[in-house]
Order: structure tokens, then sequence, then C-alpha cells
């Protein structure tokens, strides 16, 4: 019979029908036992696992010890995965372990059980238990607690002293609800209001065997907090699988991972921004390891004991604190002396060397209430003993202190030496033995030896009754040798110096279990006991992290036996939950460094959140020598500390505050901010008191009060004093201004009692050396005491308050007083709590108990309120319903603080305090001026409808705008890129009191955000056309629409109407506009803006007496005029740019584009007010936010400066009055005589034929001639060309006569007259006779000939100017460079000649005149008539009152496209007129100055202010223009002068010559040294003009724009910087010899000797001889240099010199750029050389960046020398060419001083190219 073959269907029905049969038994099992069957492999027989598809944060770790594989974690039936990184776990657990429910009872709504069975997996480590008891209670509304234990045996669980459940069930509704999930067990702790889910266990399995239990739960957030005790860098912890062991060890907290002197298993957790947060306490002893995950989640793991764990509830952070304090123990309030300072060291060596600390500190009357000894008091460190040799005298040691109201804390080790005392029996131990009080080896028997620091020693049992008798009983006996006041208490991990015994510990599962978690060192017993030692609470295994606790209580009943009903203090080092109820803690033995003083605050934080309040930091570092640097840093912080210790270490320098010198800086800050302590500590003791009271925390973070705001949850380098005060410490090295966080509120600078405007913004706070920042939240009431030394004589002063308002000028406060030292004072009653409140200008004073009244009369004596809008006019206390007016009160307007003092307030009573407000509503430094005129009174103001009031501060306006004046925005919205919207002019409004210039009623409003710093913001009349200025601008194509990438937020003001701008890192207001008297009339606008600080530099031009404006109400007319520099005389430029330093040292630019004469007013509110006479308002800022990156920002929006020819920046000699060519030949001569370098000669306008533009004098016809033959020897030559033309020759005149074909002249309007407007300059008649002696108005009169004034706007008249300059130079004379002037313009007569202006004489005569040079004579005043007309380029009429000061500007492009069109040169242009983008195309030199020694120092203001201005090629007439010259100014002037960017020595007509060769030898001696250093450093001055050129930065730079963090380099003008690395400080006064200089805070070489200057940031006095100007190179820069020749000619052949000025770290940095000198644009077309310099290690590297050089233009390098290089001989100097591939070293010649630190290589016989980079290294013999 064949074998039967089934069908395919057949086959199909029997696989369906074995996949059914497999399924039923599966679903049988289910059944039966309730869990899904086991899946295993058959050939194996192991569980096969079933492995989630779950996030990666997700993964539970399966294999949390070492040594995980692929094997491994498949026999543990888990999953294996892995990655390519190992923090995540590659081994996780699997469906298959965990427990299930078998049964659940829930017999009422208080409590759910269930019994838990395992489910059938392999065991982890073995042991596993099969059936757990899982048990929960609703113990309270907030507080769940769940156990799970055998279910069948007893196991360890923590005897806690004060945790117990509650009496009775809570009332009300639970505010969270639990539910069980059956299969696989877990639970979820949900929020009941909003179902969030909080605690969520259904994640990963639950683990339980008999010494491994894990319990992992999803988290909703991953703000987590708390843990310990280990060193946490961050209060927020990372959740990126961070692993934290914590079990009690004496380890140093040196910021890794491991576990410290406390066990801490709770941490908190901040849902999100409602401020609901929750907490999680594992009641556990055990060694164990919690691990944070992205999930989030956390994973517990623990090897004994039980899962007792706390789920706490609270609506913020704070109740949360509540929670778990009312759960383990509220805690203690200290008593009030130990809040004051205390001192201690390890190790003295001598009671004399403790007593000699003391006085010393006393002496310097440092706030100082404790002392400590530690260990080294003791004989041979042995407990209840002290050293009768060199402690001799402990025992009246408290007395001593008691004396100064001092106390005295010793300290106590729990191991006590098994040896005997030095002349006897140790009895201590002896006593000890006889009660059998210590911990035993495994045998319960024999007491554990181990070793500490008396030696061998036995380890107190402190959980046995009768160890507690007898450390209590030797107490005693100690107190009665040694009194003293406190006891510390350390070692008590507990420490032992072997590890587990003198016997080591026995191979059990005790001292080896199965999983260790991630401990340090990784054995349990490492330093301490045997993990099977024996203790009455059980095994050392369990009790371990219990010591410490065991020990404060044994403690806590010592010391209530010695000091009966008085508090005093245990200060523990280890310690556990519930520890705070009796002790304070420190955070252990960190070291002096700045890592320690940063974690000291999340540290502090951490203990809050553990319930121990009374906690603090080693100050200034228990290990290592610290700096004065560190260590004052530390004492101001520290000085905030709860516990407030300076401790340092044996072996270690003395750090206490007096061993830095009586009056040394860390002395000072520290007596400081110790008094600030001592003042506020009735505030901190209160605290304490609402932390024993409620469970407040006291030090507090930003986020319990802010939690709102997520920028709070991750502060940890700040810190709070319970709500109310904000500390922001320094916490690294070197650094004055650190970021900070300011929270959402309202916020006082403590100290300075001012309000800062920042709010919910991080800001960059100044805080130098000595100062800490601190500031009062508003809302708050601080009780307040007048310091003193120590709390005994401060709790005798008078007390007072301090109040800051809140925005709604409301605050609130208490006082909670005792007699700061009996024991349980709030218990009893003996105690006074006051309330405190503050609405509506009503302080209310309350007394809410009164159970203790202080003996020593004390009164509240003064009350501070800051934030007061307004001075009261009366102030009254009511008492008893009797009200007495106070007197003696103050209103300080400036900062609106209400000082009322000398109340006399009895503590104790009930009072009243209230003022009123004055009905000004405006106080005087808020007042805008309504009537600048100078001709103001009442009826006049009142007319304008303004208010009157007089005042006898100068300067303050009497008649001003009420604070509705303005304008109202209608529909104002923000767009992406913007705002555009309508302003109405305020109804009701008077006439703006100018009726020939009428209000405009509707404007429109732009603000453009062009970039991410740079914004503008136009008000014009939308409906008339109106002038605007037609300066190109280079804003950008597109606005910035993201805003985030903005650096501004800009806010609108509705009424009165305006604009704010804030900078958005700090929130600094840098321009606010809303404020009255916004004014837009037809010829008057006015708008006022605060400013963000007092330091505002810029406005022009205008002589200063200081880089920084006063802004003590004084005001600066702007119109261009030709007027030598003066006071308060508006000069030859108009440039309505300024630059403002915030007080957070971050720099802005503001610009207003507006061509109109104006003026700018500054008071001191600070404020600005502008007025200006037409056109519109256009403003653009720019952010900065340095001061060097506003000058870039404001030249890339004006245009970069020119780049000057090369030879430019030689040495120059001009004079008004050469009388012929010959003078000229023969100062040529001297000059080449003397060796004094020199490069330019000028011609004034004496070489024209009668002054007339392009026709050379009869007297100079030999000069074209020297020109070529001075040009043939490398010189260059420069001629003056003013604009204005002679119209009057009998005979052809080109200039002239082209001009008038052309109709190149400016004229007037058609319909007034079709004539040139005519004025007079320098040409005279033809065939005239001058007669220079008859007085200058008869000279116009007669001898100067009718001139016109080309109209340049238009692009006809640039073609004449282009022709005519031509013909001069190819015709006539040869030039290279031209000197513009008179074009402001200029003119001798005033408006035309004949003085009778035509049309409307508004214009010349305005409704409102600036304060102009001779403003009495109108604006056509040594100028043209107003309503002269000119043309824009594109034929646009405009008059000449809007463009009056463009006229300058309009001449200058023309003039440099001429002189680049003609020479073929770059050249260079000088203009006397300038505007805002001029110096794109011109230098500048600052006018027809004075021969004066206060030129001097004013010419150093100019050059900055133009360098703010875009000018880079700036400077003065050395040695003045008007006026003879003296020697010694000369000289001076020079020196200086070699140092201007344009240097060029200038005077005028009739006066001395001045020039280096017209005095005598030495003159020429000391020009020529000088001149030949500015020769030697031009690479340096020309690379500076490039980045000028190229990125806008400047060349004459302020200190302050390299130093701006240091706020004494705000005022600094007397001193000034070439780009960041020259420092010029010369002479400015007559007689000097010496000069007081400022040297910044930086590294700094004197040029002339190389040498190092020893101090930094301070001033200093330099000696000056006539012949010397003091120069400093900064370390870590280089200077490219050449030797200097006759001119530049010759000096650019010479090798390439650098000079390496080496940082404090031995680095440097610097470039250079070069080129042909005087190409046309090599920038642009890359025909450059462009190379880098650095230095590090020994080694000099030349980065070539760009190398389009010319082959004649090429460079070699010579000679490098190398500053601080160190007194090590220099052995080796080899050279790298860099472009030599072979790679070959050549030797360099060198020299090397050891004294003066200096290196000198030669390279220049090696002919290194310098455009194909090099390496230079030197070697020494280390």
């Amino acid at each position: 019979m064949g074998i039967r073959k089934f069908s395919g269907l057949e086959v199909t029905l029997t696989v369906l029908f074995l996949l059914v049969t497999t399924v039923a038994v599966a679903l049988v099992a289910l059944m039966a036992t309730g869990e899904p069957a086991v899946i295993k492999d058959e050939t194996t027989g192991t569980v096969v696992p079933e492995c989630p598809v779950i996030p990666l944060g997700e993964r539970v770790d399966c294999f949390p010890d070492a040594g995980a594989s692929k094997l491994g974690c498949l026999q543990r039936g888990c999953c294996w995965s892995p990655l390519d990184e190992r923090n995540a776990p590659w081994c996780f657990f699997s469906t298959n372990h965990g427990y299930s429910v078998v049964r659940e009872e829930r017999p009422n709504i208080y409590s759910l059980s269930a019994l838990l069975k395992r489910k059938v997996a392999p065991s982890l480590f073995g042991e596993d238990i099969e059936e757990l008891a899982f048990h929960a209670d609703l113990q309270t509304v907030n507080r769940l607690r769940f156990k799970i234990s055998d279910a069948h045996k007893q196991r360890f669980e923590v005897p806690h002293e004060h945790i117990k459940p509650p009496a009775t069930h809570p009332s009300g509704s639970f505010n969270y609800e639990v539910e069980l999930t059956h299969n696989p067990f877990g639970f979820q702790v949900r929020r009941a209001a909003t179902k969030k889910v909080l605690f969520d266990t259904t994640m990963g399995p639950l683990v339980y065997a008999d010494q491994y239990l894990q319990l992992s739960a999803r988290l909703p957030s991953h703000n987590i907090y708390g843990l310990g005790e280990h060193v946490h860098q961050n209060y927020r912890h990372d959740t990126n699988w961070r692993t934290w062991p914590i079990f009690s060890r004496d380890s140093f907290p040196n910021g890794g991972t491991h576990n410290l002197y406390g066990h801490y298993p709770y941490f908190l957790c901040l849902e999100d921004e409602s401020g609901k947060s929750f907490g999680v306490f594992l009641m556990n002893s055990n060694a164990m390891e919690v691990t944070l995950q992205p999930a989030p989640a956390v994973t517990y793991r623990t090897i004994g004991g039980v899962l007792d764990f706390y789920i706490l509830l609270g609506d913020t952070p704070e109740q949360v604190v509540h929670e778990f304090l009312e759960l383990i123990g509220k805690p203690m309030i200290p008593p009030y002396w130990s809040l004051g300072f205390q001192l201690s060291r390890w190790d003295y060596g001598s009671l004399e060397e403790v007593k000699r600390t003391v006085e010393r500190n006393r002496a310097v009357d440092l706030p100082y209430d404790i002392q400590y000894t530690d260990i080294d008091y003791m004989e041979d460190k042995k407990d209840f003993t002290y050293d009768e040799v060199n402690f001799k005298g402990l025992p009246q040691f408290a007395d001593y202190l008691h004396e100064k109201g001092q106390k005295y804390i010793l300290i106590l080790d729990p191991a006590i030496a098994t040896s005997k005392r030095i002349n006897g029996p140790y009895e201590a131990y002896e006593r000890g033995t006889q009660k059998n009080a210590w911990v035993t080896e495994a045998d319960g028997k024999t007491p554990l030896l181990g070793e500490v620091w008396p030696g061998v020693a036995v380890f107190p049992d402190y959980t046995n009754p009768s160890c507690k008798e007898w450390w209590t009983d030797e107490y005693v006996r100690l107190f009665k040798e040694i009194k003293h006041d406190a006891l510390w208490i350390d070692m008590n991990e507990v420490s032992n110096f072997m590890k587990g015994s003198i016997k080591g510990c026995d191979d059990n599962n005790l001292n080896y279990p199965p999983f260790t978690p991630s401990i340090l060192d990784g054995v349990l017993y490492s330093k301490t006991l045997c993990m099977d030692s024996k203790q009455t609470w059980g095994n050392h295994y369990d009790v371990h992290s219990l010591y410490g606790y065991a020990m404060v209580l044994a403690t806590r009943d010592a010391l209530e036996r010695v000091f009966e009903g008085n508090r005093s203090l245990i200060l523990t080092r280890s310690s556990f939950p519930g520890v705070g109820k009796y002790s304070g803690h420190w955070l252990g033995d960190n070291a002096a460094n700045w890592n320690d003083i940063k974690w000291a605050i999340p540290g502090m934080l951490e203990f809050g959140l553990f319930g121990i309040p009374y906690i603090g930091a080693d100050i200034c570092g228990f290990f290592d020598d610290v700096s004065e640097e560190l260590c004052r840093r530390w004492m101001q912080v520290g000085a905030f500390y709860p516990f407030s210790r300076n401790h340092n270490a044996q072996h270690y320098k003395p750090q206490d505050p007096a061993v830095f010198g009586v009056d040394s800086l860390l002395v000072n800050t520290s007596k400081h901010y110790l008094n600030i302590r001592y003042t506020l500590l009735p505030y901190l003791y209160t605290l304490f008191y609402k932390a024993h009271t409620t469970g407040d925390t006291v030090v507090r973070p930003v986020m319990h009060e802010f939690y709102s705001d997520s920028n709070t949850w991750t502060v940890d380098r700040q810190f709070l004093w319970g709500k109310h005060l904000l500390i922001t410490p320094v916490l690294d090295p070197g650094v004055e201004w650190i970021q900070a966080y300011v929270p959402d509120a309202v916020w006082f600078d403590y100290e300075k009692e001012e309000r800062i405007t920042v709010r919910k913004n991080h800001v960059d706070i100044y805080l130098p050396a000595d100062k800490l920042g601190l500031h009062i939240r508003g809302g708050a009431i601080l009780p307040i005491q007048r310091p003193a030394v120590t709390t005994v004589y401060s709790r005798r002063n008078p007390m007072g308050l301090i109040v800051a308002l809140d925005d709604n000028n409301r605050a609130a406060g208490e006082l909670f007083w005792d007699d700061g030292d009996s024991r349980d004072t709030v218990e009893t009653g003996n105690y006074m709590h006051y309330q405190f409140s503050l609405n509506n200008g009503e302080l209310t004073i309350q007394v809410m108990h009164s159970g203790y009244s202080d003996p020593n009369n004390l009164k509240f004596e003064n009350i501070t309120v800051l934030g007061v809008s307004s001075p009261p006019m009366t102030v009254n206390v009511t008492h008893n319903n009797n009200n007495v007016v106070v007197s003696t009160f103050k209103y300080d307007t400036v900062k609106q603080v209400l000082y009322l003092k000398d109340l006399n307030l009895t503590l104790g009573q009930n009072y009243t305090v209230r003022w009123d407000q004055v009905s000004d509503p405006a106080p005087e430094i808020q007042r805008f001026d309504c009537y600048p005129e100078p001709d103001s009174d009442e009826t006049k103001c009142r007319a304008r409808g303004c208010i009157w009031g007089t005042s006898t501060t100068e300067g303050v306006p009497w008649c001003y705008y009420p604070e509705d004046y303005g304008y109202t925005a209608t529909t104002v919205i923000e767009q992406p890129s913007g705002w555009s919207f309508d302003i109405t002019r305020n109804a009701g409004l008077r006439s703006s009191g100018r009726p020939e210039s009428p209000d405009i009623n509707s404007l429109r409003v732009e603000i453009k955000y062009h970039s991410a710093d740079l914004l503008q913001f136009k008000i014009y009349d939308p409906t008339n056309k109106r002038f605007e200025v037609p300066v190109p601008l280079n804003v950008p194509s597109t606005p910035e629409t993201d805003e985030t990438k903005r650096l501004y937020i800009v806010q609108v003001k509705k009424q009165p109407f305006g604009i704010q701008v804030i900078r958005k890192s700090t929130g600094t207001l840098i321009w606010d506009s809303a404020l009255p008297g916004f004014t837009f009339s037809d010829l008057f606008i006015q708008v006022s803006t605060r400013l963000s600080s007092d330091y505002v530099y810029g406005f022009g031009e205008t002589e200063h007496a200081s880089y920084k404006h006063d802004l003590n109400y004084h005001t600066w007319g702007m119109f261009t005029k030709d007027q030598p520099p003066g006071y308060k005389l508006n000069g030859y430029g108009v440039h309505p740019f300024y630059m403002g330093l915030e007080t957070t040292a971050n720099a802005h630019g503001v610009l207003l584009l507006n061509s109109n004469a104006m003026d700018v007013t500054f008071q001191p509110t600070p404020a600005l007010t502008y007025r200006t006479l037409g056109g519109i308002l256009d403003f653009y800022i720019v952010m900065g936010p340095t001061p060097e990156l506003v000058v870039e920002e404001y030249t890339a929006l004006i245009g970069r400066p020119v780049l000057p020819a090369y030879w430019s920046l030689g040495f120059q000699l001009c004079r008004y009055g050469y009388a012929n060519d010959t003078e000229i030949a023969d100062l040529y001569r001297e000059m080449r005589a003397a060796g004094i370098p020199y490069d330019v000669q000028y011609a004034d306008i004496d070489y024209m034929e009668r002054q007339l533009n392009f026709v050379l004098d009869s007297q100079f016809q030999g000069l074209p001639a020297l020109v070529d033959h001075m040009r043939g020897e490398g010189m260059r030559f420069i001629f003056i060309l003013d604009p204005a033309i002679g119209a009057n020759e009998t005979t052809p005149y080109t200039a002239f006569d082209r001009g008038v074909e052309e109709d190149v002249f400016i004229k007037w309007p058609k319909e007034l007259s079709n004539d040139i407007v005519w004025g007079k300059v320098w040409p005279d008649f033809p065939g005239v006779v001058v007669n220079e002696s008859v007085d200058w108005d008869t000279q116009v009169e007669i001898y100067r000939s009718y001139a016109a004034f080309p109209d340049f706007f238009m692009n006809r008249t640039a073609t004449w100017w282009q022709r005519e300059i031509s013909d001069f130079y190819n015709k006539i004379m040869k030039f290279d460079g031209l000197w513009i002037d008179m074009n402001e313009p200029s003119s001798f007569v005033h408006g035309t000649v004949g003085e009778k202006c035509l049309g409307p004489s508004v214009y010349d005569n305005p409704p409102y005149m600036p304060p102009l040079e001779s403003s009495h004579r109108g604006l056509n005043h040594k100028t043209l008539c107003m309503n002269s007309q000119q043309h824009l380029s594109d034929g646009t009429p405009v008059k000449h009152y809007d463009v009056h000061n463009l006229y300058g500007w309009s001449h200058t492009k023309p003039t440099y496209d001429a002189l680049l069109s003609v020479t073929g040169k770059r050249g260079i242009v000088v203009t006397r007129s300038t505007y805002p983008s001029s110096g794109k195309w011109a230098g500048h030199w600052l006018g027809d100055n004075n021969s004066s020694w206060d030129q001097l120092y004013k010419s150093i203001i100019g050059m900055m202010e133009f360098s703010l201005f875009g000018f880079s090629y700036t400077g003065a007439d050395i040695c003045g223009f008007f006026n003879p010259a003296e020697f010694e100014m000369c000289l001076r002037w020079t020196q200086l002068g070699a140092f201007y960017p344009y240097s060029r020595n200038h005077n005028g007509k009739f006066n001395p010559r001045q020039d280096p060769v017209s005095w005598n030898a030495s003159f020429s001696e000391a020009s020529r040294d000088v001149l030949n250093i500015r020769y030697t450093l031009l690479p340096y001055l020309y690379t500076l003009m490039f980045y000028a050129h190229s990125e806008g930065s400047t060349v004459v730079r302020p200190l302050l724009h390299e130093f701006v963090r240091d706020r004494k380099t705000w005022d600094i003008h007397r001193q000034f910087l070439w780009g960041p690395a020259l420092l010029i400080s010369p002479v400015l006064d007559e007689g000097a010899r010496e000069v007081q200089g400022y040297i910044p805070d930086d590294l700094w070489y004197d040029f002339h000797t190389a040498k190092a200057i020893e101090v930094k940031g301070q001033m200093i006095t330099m000696p000056t001889p006539l012949d010397h100007i003091n120069l400093h190179v900064r370390g870590g820069y280089i200077l490219p240099w050449q030797k200097p020749e006759n001119n530049t000619h010759y000096s650019r052949k010479n090798p390439l010199g650098l000079i390496v000025a080496l940082s404090d770290n031995g680095t440097a940095q610097g470039s250079l750029f070069w080129d042909d000198g005087e190409g046309i644009d090599t920038y642009a077309s890359k025909q450059y050389l462009h190379n880098s310099f650095t230095v590090a290690s020994n080694t000099l590297t030349c980065h070539v960046m760009v190398n389009g050089l010319p082959e004649a233009e090429r460079l070699t390098l010579g000679v490098v020398n190398v500053w601080g290089v160190g007194s090590v001989p220099v052995t080796e100097v080899t050279l790298q060419d860099l472009s030599d591939l072979s790679g070959s070293v050549k030797q360099v010649t060198f020299q090397h001083n050891t004294s003066t630190k200096v290196l000198i290589a030669d390279a220049t016989d090696l002919s290194v190219r310098v455009d194909q980079g090099f390496m230079l290294t030197w070697k020494t013999n280390t």
C-alpha cells in the first residue's frame, strides 16, 4: 500500500489546527495563572525574552553591574540591542520580568493592599522573593505612602524618630489618585484635578530579591532636583542616563559623581510652568543608586530593606518642601548668635595661635561671633581630652571669648582610641567598654577595631541606649572641664581609615553582596566598617547610612543635659532625612578652587530641600592655599551662607580675613558684606522661624519663587534668602562682569537703593573686586538692626525696616523675635511676632503675638522705603490713637527713596505710618523744557499750555510740559518686519507757541527692523512732502523678521506716544521717547528720550571739555560754520550721532538723519532732548553691544572710512603765510638736513593769485618745479582749494566763466530772482593792493571780490569741478592730495553781498533759534541766505535752509572722485566741513585751533569723537593755528601729534614759524626721535587703517572701547590707544615732568625699555622728561614695524620687523596689511597682502590670508623683538620658511637679555619673504 499524499487544502487545515491548539493552550494557562505562558527555547530551556518596542529613553537597564554582554543579557531573559554610545543600556528588561497582582483589597478610601506574585523569569542576582505585599496609605490629601515588602518575612525598616502615620484620617478630597495595573504589576499616581500622571511604575518591572530591589517610574518632566549627598554641578539634574550612588561616605566633594557624607533618596519634580510639583522619598537606608534617564524616568536600585515610598504633592515647589518636612520633622531654630560669622581651622597648633587669630580679627572690627577649635585641641586627638601643653588655658578660653560677646565651639569625632592617655588611663574608653557601648564584630560581642585620627579605635553604637547614656555622661564631664557653647560632630559616616577593620572583613553576602551600587571604590566597607558588624538597630549593612543620624539623636540628648534651657547648636557632617530637626550641616571638606565656590550653591539649595536650612560651605576652601581673589569673592558670597564659617586645613596658609592685611581689599569687602549680613540678621532669623513652623526654605532657589518662568528652572549661580533677597556672587576668576538672571518682579539694588529696569531677563552686572550683587524684591519689608562686631552687641542696637514697593506700591513682611538662645520658645510662646504691611502710603506695624519683652528697650529707629514715586508732603505716625507728625524725613528724587529717621517706635507696640504724596507729578529732573528760548516768563509759559514752577537748582526748566503733552497713537499693530501707524496730536493742547511754525496734527510712524543690530524709526507728515536728507545709507535689502535673532525689543506707548527700545539680553531701556513734549511743527520739531545711563559720547562738531558728556543741563547747537574751536561754539561739521554706554557696559549708537539746524539738551534724568528746525525725524539705532561694534555697525550704515595713501601717514608741514616758493624750498632743505622724517608739504591759499582757485601767484612761479623735485625724492604735495569762486575778474577766469556757462552756482529761487547768490570769501578784486592793517570788515568791503558758490549736489557741478582740477594738474602743477576748506560754506558777508536776503525772513531768523554762535544774527551769519536754492542730483529744488549742513558733504565726494581720476592714485582728501558718511571719501582736521595748552587734550577728545563718527584719518593742527606757539607747548604737541593719524604742523599768517627746525637743535632732535617712532610703527598704523576701511574699527581708540568692563576707563580722555595695542599717555600740561596715567587691566610693556609694567588696572605716575612721551604696548599683541627713513618712499623698502609683546600666558597675535600704498581700491581688487601672526608655545607663526601683492611691493622679514620671553636663557632660534616644501629650518642670529626678558632675533640675512609665511621658534635650556 503506498504512502498517501495530502492535498494542499488538507495541509492548510492541519496548520490552522495546530495554531488554534497552541493559542488554546496559552489561553488555558493564562486563565489558570492569571499571566501569559512563558515562552522558552525548547533546545536550551532558557526563557526567550519578549522585547518591547519602546523609545530609547524608556529602556530600563537589566545589567547595571559590570560586564554586560549579549550572552549574559540573554541569560537574564533580557533584550540585547547595542548602540553607538554607552550611556543608554544595551541590555534592557523584557516584558517577561516583574510581578503580577494576585489579590487586591481596598478596605476603605484611605488604603489599598495587594498580594504580588513573581512572574517566571530568570533572576538577576538570586534569592528573588516570590510573594510581596503591596500596601498604599493615602495619609493626607497631599501625601501618599506605598510600601512593598516580603509578604511572609520581616525585613529591615528604618527606625525613624519622627516619621509616623497621621493620627487621624484626612478630611477633604485627595489631590491624587492611585491606579493599580495587575499584569504586570505597576501603579500610577495622578493629579486628581488634571489627571496628569506623576509617578508611573508600569514602564519597567519590579525586581525584588533579598539583596537587590529595583523599581522604575516614568516622570512628567525633566525638572528634577535633589538626591544626595553628592556634588551636583548644577541644581537641576541631567536626565541623560546619570546614575548617582547613595551611601554615606567620608570623601572629598571634588565634583565627581561619587557618594558623599549624607544619604538622601529624595527628589522634587517641578511639573511645568504652573508650579505644581511633587516630591518622592524612598525611606531606605541601604546602599543604593538612582538612575535618571531621558524618558524622563527614575530607577532605584537598593540592596536591602524594603521599598517604602512617600509621594508628596504641592501646588508649588515650596509647598512640596513643606510636605516633606511635615513628614520628616521641621528644622530647629538655631541660636541667634550662630547666625554670626565664624572662624575655624584644623591645626592652629596652640591656644596662643588661636588667640592671635581672634585678636587680629577683632582688631580690624570684623563682625565675628564664633571661634572653633578642631581636633588639634585634643590630647593625641582623643575625644573628651585637651592638650594641656599646647592648649593650656583652654578651660578658660570660653570666658575669654564671652568677654567680647563671642562664642566657642569645639569638635568631637565618634571614634574612641583604645590607647592610654599620656599620664594615665583613657577613662572615656574604659567607661564605654564597661557599658558595651561599641559597635561589635559579626559575633555581637567583640568590639570592632579600626583606625582613625587617634590611632586604633572603637566606634560607639549610638543606636544602643547604653551608648547614648555613656555619650551623654562623657559630654557632661567634658563641659565641666572645658566650657564651650556648642558642638561640632565630624567623621560620622562612619569614617574608618582601615577597610572595614584592622582584621579586614569576612567573605559573605553582607560585605560582598551580589550587587554593589556604583559607590566610591566599589566596596561597601571602604573607609568604613565591615557590613556584617552589629549595632542595636541591626547589621551595619542596613544601618550604615544612619550612623550620623543616630549620633545626632544621642548628641541632642547630651546637649539638652548640659545646656538645659539654652538652645545651643549641633553641626554634623553625616546626615539622613530628619537630621535638620536637631542639627545643621556643612558641605564637607572642599578645596580652595573656583569650582567649589560654584558648587556650594547647588549644595545649599539641595539641603534646603532636605530640611537642613542651617547650611554652608567652608568659606575660602578647606584644602589648599587660597588666592586673595578667590578668598575675597568667597567671603562675599559666604556672608550670605546661613552657616557662615571660614575654615581651612592643616599645613595650609591661614585664610582668616585679617591675615590679608588690616586695610586690605579683602578685609574691607568682608567687613562690608558681613555688616550687611548682621544688618539683615532679624530677617534671616525670621526665615528660620518660618522654616521651623511651616517648613519654608531659607536659602531658596529662584525657581521656587518664579516657577512660571522656565528661565529660572536652571538658575543655580544665584540664590535667594527667602522670598525677598537675591544674592548674585562672582564665582569666576578675573571677572568683574557677570551674566545674571533678573526674575519677573520689581528689584532694587540693595546698596545703591535704586530700582533696576530689567526684569525677566538675563543681564550683565558690573561687580568689581569689592562687590557682590544684592537685590531686594519689590513687595518686601525686611526687618533690620544696626550691626555690631557680635550679635551680643548688635541685638542691643536700634532696629529698622527696609521697605521695597512692588508694581502695585505694596509690600509686606514679618519679624520673629525672642531672646535668641532659649530652647523651645515657639512651643512655649516666649516670643514676639510682627506683621508688616504697606498699601497706598500706609505702613502698618502690628504685633501678632506678644510673648516676649526684649530687655534692651529696642526701637524701630529708621525706615527706608524704596520706590516711592514722588516726595511726600507730610509723614505721620499713629500709636494708640495719638498722631505725631514726623519732621525727620528725607526724599531722594533721583533714587525715589523715602528715608524716615529717628522714629523711636518701641518694639512690641503697634504703629501706623502714613505719608501723603506731593501733588506735583514731575520731580525737577523729570521736567522737560517747554520754553527753551531765553526770554521765558510765567505768562508765556502758560500760553503754551505748560506748567510754571520755579527752582533753586541751576539748569532746571521753570517752564515744563504737562504729562499729556504730545501725540497719541491710534491702531498700533506690530508686523514681523516692524510697525506702521498714525499718531494724532492730543486734543486740547495749545499751539506749541511759534505762530510762524504751525503744528502738524497727524503724523505717520514707521519702524523698520533692518537687521539683528539695526533698526530705524521715522516720523513724518504723510500728507505733505517734507525735506528728507539725501545722504544714501547702506540698509539691508530685506528686514530681519526673525524675532529671535534681533538684539532689541520695540514697544510702542500710546499715550503719550513714545517708542521704547529695549536690549533683549539685559532688559535695558536704551531709548524711551514716551515723555511729554513731543512737538512736530513746520519749522520746529522736538523729541525727548530717556538715556540708559549718564555715559553718552559724541554729537558734533563742537569743542567738548570731556569725552563723556556732562548731563547737567547742557545744550549743544549743531549748524556748520566757519567757527574756530571754542566752548559751546558750533563748528565746521554736523554729526547728530551719539554712543550710549549702558550700566551693563553694553553700548549702542543713535543717529538722527536730519540736516537742519538743531540742538541737543542733556539733563540728569538722564535724558536727551532733540530740537531741529525742519525736515523729519529719521532715527537709526545700532545695538553694538560693544563700543567698537557700535562704530563698526554705524560705519556699515553710513560707509566705511576711506583708506588713505600710505604716504599720507607721514609727517606733514603747512602754514598760511608762506611769502614765496623759496620759503618752502628752504624749509624742505632744513628738514632734510635735520634728518626729521617728513612726507608731505602743503601750500595754503597764498600760492594762489589773489586767492583765486586754480591760478598760480607770481611769487610761486617756481613752485611747480620745486614740487617735481621734491616728489622725485619721495615727497608728496597737497594744495588747498576753497569752494568759493571769484567773480569780478577783468580777464578770462575759466573756473568762473565755465561755471556760469554750465550753471553750477547757487542762485535765488526764480520767483525771487534769477541771479547768483553772491558772497565774499578770500578772492580779492583785481588790481587792488590789500592793506592788511585796516580792520577786517573794511578789508572785506573794499578788497574782497564777489564770489559764487558751486552747488555740488548737481552732477554738472561735479563734472565742472573735476575739469578745473584736471586742468590745474596737467597744465600748471602736479599734486598728490587735495585739501578743501571753507566749505561750511563760509562767507565773509552775512547771507549775501549787501546782507539783504530775499524771500521770507522766517528761514534766516526762524521762530526757534538754537544756541549757535552769533545766533542773534540769524542762521545766515557768515554763510549764505537760507532762501538760496540748490538742486539735488535728481533736479529736486531745495532750500539752503535744509541742506546747509550738507554743503561740505556734497563738496567732498566730487573732490575725491576728481583726485582719483586726475592722479590715477588714491591720495588723500582732507575736508573741514563734514556730515555722516563724509569719512568714506576724506579725512578731517579739527580746524583752526589756538596755540594754547588746553587744545592738546581737547584734540584727543576731538579725535575720539571723530572715531565714533566714522573718520579714521584725523588730527589737529600741531602747535596750533592761531597765535604764536611757545617752545615747551609746541614740543609736547609735536610728541602728541606724532600719534595723530593725520599728523600735520600748521600755523596761521603773521605768526612766527613753528615747524620742527624753526626752534633749536634740541627741539629738532626731540622731534626727530618721536617721529622716528611714528615711522617705525607706520606698518601697524596702516594695518589699523585697513581694518577701519574694511571692518569699520577705530584707529584712535578710547580706552573704554577695549576695556569697557572697567568703569575707570569710561571717563578717560587724556590718554588714547592706537587700535587695541598701543597706549599713548602724553604730557598735556605746562611744566609737567610726569604724567598720571591709567594702566588698564592687562599686561603692558614700556615701549622704550620693553620692560613689563608691574601694575594693572590702576593709575601710576610716569616720569616724562621734556624729550619723552610715554608709550606702552599691550601684552598679547604683535605690532609690525619698519626701520624709519626720511620719508615713507624709503622706509617702505626696509625689511619688516615685528614687536611681539607676550601675554601673561606667553601668547600673542597680530596682523599686517600691505599693498602698494596708493593704488585705487586695492582692497576690493584683492591686490594686497594680509597676514596674521600668532605666538604660542615659543613659536611665532605667520599665516598668509590674502596674497595679491605685486612683486615690487614684497617684503622680507627683518628683526623680531620678543618682549616678556622670560629670564630662562634662550639657547636657539630657528626659522622655517613655510613656502619651502622641504621643511628645512634655518638658524637665526639672536640676543637674549635675561634681565629685561627681551629676545631679539635678526632674520634679515635669511631673505625670508613675509608673503609666503614662516615659523620662528625659540628654545630654552628647560
